[in-house]
């Protein structure tokens, strides 16, 4: 058997030397989702710091190693992966993904749209679309920022890009990509969509918008699509939140009882000392037994709704 430890391994035992106060994982939070700047986040945890945490342990603990993000590597000899374009008219006009299959495919396969967080299609969200293609579905993970040339590399400039991005258009970009993937040759015409924070919100806008394109959803500490909207929602959904994500979990109270009050079939998994991002190896918020639990639901909601 190898003695080489596997990247969340490694990843563990690193932030195991570090005790990360729950305020650094909050002002985290409020970096990642553009209420507060890099300098802030960081003058913030240098008011932590001392003789035996210092600000470079804190920072590289919180901030993303997508070194660590890759349990199933590009190379794998069980899938193929590729780029895929799609015309989105009303949206930026063409859009781009990662597609990935497994490479043994008899007849067609249930797809699953892979939807990122708010800073463009980074290295964990690819690896994502692997695992699927690993456990026998077709992924697909559309970049929003092909319009201004694709992911930059940085998490930073990634996240200013998205924001400068028109909404609307973002939006519709995503509805072509759903569109484009459920009639995509290979697809057997049962379509699932995943996503992760910003992608949490576009699974649950996509159930509430085109309800007849979605055949299950699985929003990952994701914000409720319009309220005007909740009434649409066809698809069972798999809502997977974080207890110490209070700005999320602030919606969920109102977002329920519309589920409960127009008949969508849902379950909820409410993650006990998980925060926001929990399911993200590259970062500090990674709880690798919640990861793994929450990712196997996933796996076995999709099998059953896409069959």
């Amino acid at each position: 058997m190898s003695n080489v430890m596997k990247p969340s391994q490694l990843q563990t035992e690193s932030q195991n030397t570090v005790q990360i106060p729950q305020e650094a994982f909050d002002w985290y939070d409020e970096y990642a989702h553009g209420d507060i700047d890099r300098r802030t986040f960081l003058a913030k945890l240098a008011g932590m710091t001392g003789a035996t945490v210092t600000l470079a342990m804190l920072s590289s603990a919180l901030l993303p190693n997508y070194a660590l993000a890759e349990q199933v590597s590009f190379n794998d000899d069980s899938i193929t992966a590729s780029y895929l374009n799609f015309p989105s008219p009303k949206g930026h006009g063409e859009g781009r993904g990662y597609f990935v299959t497994p490479k043994k495919v008899n007849g067609k396969l249930p797809v699953v749209l892979v939807i990122h967080e708010n800073r463009g299609l980074n290295p964990y969200i690819k690896d994502v679309a692997r695992r699927l293609a690993k456990a026998g579905f077709i992924a697909f993970a559309p970049d929003v920022l092909h319009p201004l040339g694709g992911y930059p590399g940085n998490d930073d400039e990634g996240k200013k890009m998205q924001s400068s991005l028109d909404k609307a258009k973002v939006e519709q970009d995503f509805i072509a990509a759903a569109t484009f993937l459920k009639a995509h040759p290979q697809s057997s015409g049962k379509l699932g969509a995943v996503g992760f924070c910003f992608g949490g919100y576009i699974v649950n806008m996509l159930a509430a918008t085109v309800p007849d394109v979605i055949d299950a959803g699985v929003p990952y500490y994701g914000t409720p699509a319009k309220a005007e909207l909740r009434k649409n929602v066809k698809a069972p959904l798999l809502i997977q939140l974080a207890e110490l994500d209070k700005r999320v979990n602030g919606y969920w109270p109102e977002h329920e009882a519309d589920l409960k009050k127009y008949g969508v079939d849902y379950e909820m998994h409410m993650y006990k000392g998980a925060n926001h991002g929990f399911h993200n190896d590259s970062t500090g918020r990674y709880v690798p037994e919640m990861a793994d639990l929450s990712w196997d639901r996933t796996l076995k909601f999709f099998s059953k709704n896409l069959a």
